[in-house]
């Protein structure tokens, strides 16, 4: 197994976005006197705008638009954006692999404004290739566009490129793109046929950077299709 390339998801991979998020959609909806008392926060989690939109459509008042309340959404994340950290260990293994000579990119299922004001604040930006958003493909995270748009941007066969991904809806886009997997979260919400599934980035850090084909280390676990 030749790691040539790593496609990053960004929230809750790369840096701990998801709360803000759901900070975002929900004071919007209290805004606009959405009940979403019955949902969840895991409902909206991986998944794009869109979708959200979907789901909640029935609920909104007369007169809101999709894209008038996803531009208030996005304006309060955007507004807050600066307090947001890296999740730990992630710059140095950005670092590492690019010392390696390992060619990195950004996919994610959040709009364009919200992607750049991620990879603003998180730093990362000279060590990153490219990255896609929402807005840059026709179909998002599950469907298999936004992992496979990278890797021929990349020029890297997917059977080389590894996904990194915090979700199911994430992990079921690059698997389906092809790509090696890995889950970043604790095993017991890890989605069967990761490649490897990691809580410390220095347990990635060790299966990408393995001279010959990765051992999984002894802090992560493969998991099996």
């Amino acid at each position: 197994m030749r790691i040539e390339a790593i496609a990053w998801d960004i929230d809750g991979t790369l840096v701990d976005s998801e709360p803000l998020h759901q900070e975002a959609l929900n004071a919007i909806s209290r805004d606009l006197g959405i009940d979403m008392s019955d949902l969840h926060d895991d409902r909206f989690r991986g998944i794009h705008m869109g979708d959200v939109w979907r789901m909640l459509e029935s609920r909104m008042p007369a007169g809101v638009t999709e894209e008038s309340w996803g531009k208030a959404i996005v304006d309060y994340y955007i507004a807050r954006a600066h307090t947001l950290r890296p999740l730990p260990g992630v710059l140095d293994l950005v670092r590492r692999f690019a010392d390696a000579g390992i060619r990195q990119a950004c996919v994610s299922n959040s709009s364009r404004p919200v992607v750049d004001a991620n990879l603003a604040g998180l730093g990362i930006l000279p060590f990153i290739a490219f990255s896609i958003s929402l807005d840059d493909v026709a179909k998002g995270k599950p469907d298999p566009e936004p992992y496979a748009t990278a890797c021929r941007r990349l020029g890297v066969l997917p059977a080389h490129v590894l996904g990194v991904e915090d979700s199911h809806t994430g992990f079921a886009s690059a698997k389906a793109a092809g790509l090696l997997t890995a889950f970043h979260g604790a095993g017991g919400k890890a989605p069967a046929g990761a490649d490897i599934v990691f809580a410390d980035m220095r347990d990635l850090g060790a299966f990408v950077l393995a001279p010959v084909a990765p051992a999984v280390p002894s802090g992560a676990e493969r998991v099996q299709a």
